[in-house]
C-alpha cells in the first residue's frame, strides 16, 4: 500500500491510466459514427471513429500529470508497465479464443472470436504505437516544461498530446485494420476506408484534447492541495530528472 500522500497520487493515477488504457484496447475493435452538423457556415461531416476514443482522453490526462508530478520516469515506469499488462491481455485472449464454447453459451466461438480477434490486432498495433507516442509525448512535455518553467501547463499538455497522437492514431489503425485486411479481404478495413477513419479519430483527440483542458487544471489543483507540504519535494524530484 503506498505509504506516503505522494505514492498514493502516483498509484491512483497510475491505476487510471492503466485501466483505461486496456479498455481502450478490447473495445477499440467496434466503430461508431459522430453525425455531422451545420454551425453558420462551417460544416463538420459525420466521422467514423473506434469506440477506444472514449476511454482514451482518460490517459492523455493522466500522461500529463504524471509527467507533471513525476517527470520522465514516473512516464516511463508507467508505460512499460502498461505494455506488459497489454501483452498479459494479449496471452489472456488467446488462451480463452482457444477454449470451445458450451453448446448452449449465449456467447458462440464465432461471435468471440469477431470481438476479440480484432482487438488483437489492436492490441498488436497498440504496443508499437503505445511505446512510440508516450516517450514522444514526454519528450515534448518536458521540453517545452523546461522553457516555461511552470507557467503555461496548457501548451505543454495539448502540445504534447497533439504530436504524439499523430503517431498513435495511424499507426495502431494501420495495424488493427488495415494489416487484417491484407491478410483476409473479409476483414478488418480497405486502405481507402482506413485513411478518412484515421484522420476521424484524430480530429477528435484534437477536440478532446482542447477540451480537457480545464480537467487538467481542475485535478492539477486538486493535487496540490492534496500534497500540500510534500509539493515541493514532488516539484523538485520531477524537474530534476527531465531527461531521465
Amino acid at each position: 500500500m503506498p505509504k506516503t500522500r505522494r505514492d498514493l497520487v502516483f498509484f491512483v493515477l497510475g491505476g487510471f491510466f492503466l485501466t483505461n488504457a486496456i479498455v481502450a484496447e478490447l473495445t477499440g475493435g467496434k466503430l461508431f459514427t459522430v453525425p455531422g452538423f451545420t454551425l453558420g457556415t462551417w460544416k463538420l461531416d459525420p466521422i467514423v471513429l473506434s469506440i477506444g476514443v472514449i476511454p482514451w482522453p482518460v490517459v492523455f490526462i493522466t500522461t500529463d500529470l504524471i509527467n507533471e508530478y513525476f517527470g520522465k520516469p514516473g512516464v516511463r515506469k508507467l508505460t512499460f508497465l502498461a505494455v506488459g499488462m497489454i501483452l498479459y491481455t494479449f496471452l489472456l485472449l488467446f488462451a480463452t479464443m482457444c477454449v470451445p464454447a458450451w453448446e448452449s453459451s449465449p456467447v458462440s466461438d464465432v461471435n468471440f472470436s469477431a470481438v476479440f480477434g480484432q482487438s488483437m490486432w489492436i492490441i498488436v498495433g497498440s504496443i508499437t504505437a503505445f511505446l512510440l507516442a508516450q516517450l514522444l509525448d514526454v519528450i515534448i512535455f518536458q521540453a517545452v516544461k523546461q522553457r516555461t518553467g511552470h507557467r503555461l501547463l496548457w501548451l505543454r499538455a495539448t502540445g504534447s498530446t497533439l504530436i504524439s497522437q499523430i503517431i498513435d492514431t495511424f499507426v495502431v489503425g494501420f495495424i488493427a485494420f488495415v494489416v487484417p485486411h491484407l491478410l483476409n479481404p473479409e476483414k478488418g478495413l480497405a486502405f481507402a476506408k482506413f485513411v478518412p477513419l484515421a484522420f476521424g479519430n484524430y480530429t477528435y483527440k484534437l477536440i478532446i484534447a482542447v477540451l480537457i483542458t480545464p480537467i487538467i487544471y481542475l485535478v492539477h489543483g486538486v493535487i496540490d492541495r492534496y500534497l500540500a507540504g510534500e509539493i515541493d519535494e514532488v516539484v523538485q524530484t520531477a524537474a530534476s530528472h527531465p531527461g531521465d
